[in-house]
């Protein structure tokens, strides 16, 4: 499998073969763009993880950006956000999931 995760993000295994990236107000939204692009092309789908306006404002940029990098390949994506609940060091938090599929 190639690794695309980017500089500042976390791919890893989720439920079934859906992979999560997780995003932070620090990743490099075309990094994630990148990243995005090539779990699309290689599995058809994934998902994008995010806790906090800075990190949803990545996100969100780096799907925008993924689309773009896409469509020249002929794959019109589509972003269908939700809420996730997600434990981190103990703590209950909620994370915004964007789940980044072909149209």
């Amino acid at each position: 499998m190639t690794d695309h995760t980017a500089p500042g993000a976390e791919a890893v295994p989720a439920r079934g073969k859906t992979e999560i990236i997780k995003v932070s107000a620090q990743s490099r939204s075309t990094a994630v763009a990148g990243a995005i692009a090539g779990i699309i092309r290689e599995r058809g789908r994934v998902d994008v993880q995010a806790i906090g306006a800075g990190a949803v404002n990545q996100a969100m940029k780096a799907a925008a950006i993924a689309r773009g990098y896409l469509l020249l390949d002929g794959i019109n994506i589509v972003v269908i956000p939700s809420f996730s609940d997600v434990v981190i060091e103990g703590a209950e938090r909620t994370a915004v999931r964007l789940s980044i599929e072909p149209r």
